[in-house]
């Protein structure tokens, strides 16, 4: 994990802070350390892959996240675990959704897998949503939070399209700032 104090914890805050509150009108700081936190979570492999099934394989697809998570029908034993699972979902659809959307299709072509029918977004928002309904007891805190994200899951999917988009031009600045001329140039 990255430690509290590495300086990409700080870029992702700024990144995401700047993005929320400028384009998308997001000024919760709660929502913004919360996504910022995320991404500096999901740099581990590990942590982007934590949810395992039964026979402790990694659970990629999100339409078996789904699954793994339903208390009723399906195999997780608690509403704990459900909401440990929708958590995940919501996290796992709104890192893909906002910083690597192509890779989305990609899933989807490389193999048959029950995310083929799962709507991304849907499930982001609806997970954030049923977190948010676990608002007793230690989970009551942090219950607004997640409604926030349920709310606004589009807008933070977009405001993560942009803080991708940075990051590609201060890997790339040259083709950054060409691009910045050109659009100059255009208006």
């Amino acid at each position: 994990m990255i430690p509290e104090s590495h300086p990409l914890r700080q870029l992702f805050q700024d990144l995401v802070g700047r993005h929320y509150a400028e384009a998308i009108g997001i000024r919760n700081p709660e929502v913004v350390a919360y996504v910022s936190h995320l991404l500096a979570e999901f740099c581990d492999v590990d942590q982007l892959h934590n949810i395992h099934d039964a026979s402790n394989r990694p659970l990629t697809d999100v339409g078996e996240m789904l699954l793994e998570s339903d208390p009723v029908y399906g195999p997780a034993p608690s509403f704990d675990r459900e909401r440990q699972v929708r958590k995940h979902i919501g996290d796992y659809t709104l890192f893909f959704a906002g910083m690597f959307p192509e890779s989305i299709n990609h899933f989807r072509l490389r193999r048959q897998r029950l995310e083929n029918l799962v709507d991304w977004v849907k499930a982001g928002k609806e997970s954030y949503y049923i977190v948010s309904k676990f608002d007793a007891f230690e989970y009551a805190k942090v219950a607004p939070l997640f409604a926030s994200l349920s709310r606004n899951f589009e807008s933070c999917v977009y405001g993560l399209n942009m803080v991708k988009q940075d990051l590609e031009e201060m890997q790339h600045p040259l083709i950054g700032s060409d691009a910045e001329r050109n659009r100059d140039l255009l208006t």
